[in-house]
């Protein structure tokens, strides 16, 4: 192994932790803006648990979708792939992050995997069955997590009154529920968003250190678990003001019912598709989130939602995946060029 191939590997892995980092920052709004827009629990004390708990669904089911984003949508990324996978996906999240908008990681990550794909290999050798339930998962975990969201809060404020009678144990009944749904929203987020940063170097990983799989999975999700906990807790508050507060206000029972809604959402999307097929399916938790929360807002009523800051999501959602892409495809077909 040439001492140019250790160097390469080296900076590129060394990219993953501000990567994690910018991860972090951007999503630790997903599993706590509605705690925090509720008024349940402070920013610190959310952020702790989300570092935590995200750690641990990154270590015991990050795998899931890893295999997904290593494997499953081109044949193989190899060392300088990795690597520009990882630095496209790294200035994106940092200019969206910096802006304050809840952009997906996700989309991102898919977006970049998508470009070196494409510059990479012929078409034809990418896993087009895989790449499709992807963009399925994309369009379908939005609008169901709003589902979901819209008959919780129903059901919630149908059914817990008459459980419970006195106003102030019922606040603190949703309050603590609303931290335990915190708690699986963050452990989900871990599981399947874990992949988005150290999944493309599983196999280059793989091969350098000679380690089977699942053992290379987990000292990949240790790494990125230490620099999500960095980013949520450095830079998290930015976006957790705009998700949580800004889109619509949130009343316990509100945030209740979206925080629910979000981490069923993304945790059937990671379990499910992988004990069926092997591929746990990367969603977006942003979109999840968002959606769970717009969908609690319209619950109450269309004008509840502040309609011009979710335009504003959707146009910062819309652009992810397409300049990610671009981004990815056009740095690798430079370096190719320059070490021709």
């Amino acid at each position: 192994m040439t001492e140019n191939v250790l160097l390469i590997y080296a900076v590129g892995l060394a990219l993953t932790v501000p990567i994690a980092w910018s991860l972090g920052a951007n999503d630790a709004a997903n599993p706590t803006d509605c705690a925090v827009g509720s008024g349940a629990i402070s920013m610190k004390k959310a952020l702790a648990l989300f570092a935590l708990f995200a750690a641990l669904g990154a270590i015991l089911q990050g795998y899931m979708v890893m295999k997904t984003i290593d494997r499953g949508i081109v044949p193989r990324i190899d060392l300088i792939g990795a690597f520009i996978v990882v630095l496209s996906v790294c200035i994106w999240l940092f200019l969206c992050t910096w802006r304050g908008l809840p952009v997906s990681t996700t989309h991102t990550t898919v977006g970049a995997v998508l470009g070196y794909g494409v510059a990479a290999y012929d078409v034809s050798q990418l896993n087009v069955n895989v790449i499709f339930n992807v963009f399925l998962a994309f369009a379908s975990s939005p609008i169901l997590s709003m589902l979901l969201a819209i008959g919780v809060t129903k059901l919630i404020e149908f059914g817990l009154p008459r459980l419970v009678k006195t106003p102030y144990k019922l606040d603190k009944l949703i309050s603590a529920m609303l931290i335990g749904s915190l708690i699986f929203s963050a452990y989900s987020f871990g599981a399947n968003d874990i992949a988005n940063v150290t999944g493309v170097y599983v196999t280059v990983t793989k091969e350098i250190g000679g380690m089977p799989d699942r053992e290379t999975m987990l000292l990949l999700a240790l790494l990125g678990s230490g620099g999500i906990a960095l980013g949520g807790f450095t830079w998290g508050y930015r976006v957790i003001e705009t998700a949580g507060r800004k889109i619509t206000r949130l009343n316990l029972t509100m945030g209740l019912s979206a925080e629910l809604s979000n981490a069923l959402t993304v945790y059937l999307f990671t379990t499910i598709p992988y004990l069926l097929f092997g591929w746990g399916l990367p969603v977006s938790t942003t979109h999840s989130s968002v959606g769970s929360i717009i969908g609690a807002g319209l619950a109450r009523g269309i004008k509840s939602v502040n309609r011009y800051t979710v335009l504003k999501i959707l146009a910062a959602w819309m652009l992810t995946l397409p300049c990610a892409f671009l981004l990815s495809l056009a740095m690798f077909k430079l370096v190719c060029w320059l070490l021709m």
